[in-house]
């Protein structure tokens, strides 16, 4: 061994040591910025980047009671939701079609409420609050709207749509 590849040693290996230091101390600037290979950020912008490689709990996805709490207190907003689904399907399929319907409708609706109001609502947070809010609430309000435009006797008659409808038929 040379005289030069014996001083070169100790630099290469003082190299890789302030490497592993700086990985050790990094941290991520922001909530969106996903590692690299070396586990650095490669992102310092907000902006969000083409392909989402990683994901983020939704806002208010945290649990609706303590800790301690067993599995179903916890989340008592979703199975609410899920129960009154439940019994709107039941008196669908025992034949009292408009109020189990209504019943459905209703039920989404309220987890819209639901998702509005409480700051932690467990597995009712899918997406961001707004989009959660805006996909319950008019996925409700269309149901409830069939159910009380249903043949026969409709309680709801929209004009409109029963030109539409004709229109499009014949």
């Amino acid at each position: 061994m040379t005289v030069d590849e014996s001083a070169a040693e100790p630099d290469a290996a003082a190299e890789a040591d302030a490497d592993a230091d700086a990985d050790a101390g990094m941290t991520v600037r922001d909530a969106v910025s996903a590692p690299d290979a070396d586990g650095r950020p490669r992102r310092t912008t907000r902006r969000f980047p083409l392909f989402t490689r990683d994901t983020a709990r939704p806002e208010g996805g945290g649990r609706a009671a303590p800790g301690d709490a067993p599995a179903p207190a916890r989340q008592w907003p979703i199975l609410t939701v899920l129960a009154a689904v439940g019994l709107g399907l039941l008196l669908t399929a025992l034949d009292v079609f408009r109020a189990g319907t209504i019943l459905i409708g209703a039920a989404l609706i309220a987890g819209a409420v639901m998702r509005w109001v409480l700051p932690s609502v467990g597995m009712l947070a899918v997406r961001s609050r707004f989009t959660d809010m805006v996909t319950y609430g008019v996925l409700g309000v269309v149901i409830v709207l069939l159910a009380l435009m249903a043949q026969p006797h409709p309680v709801l008659v929209i004009p409109f749509l029963d030109d539409t409808l004709h229109f499009t038929v014949r």
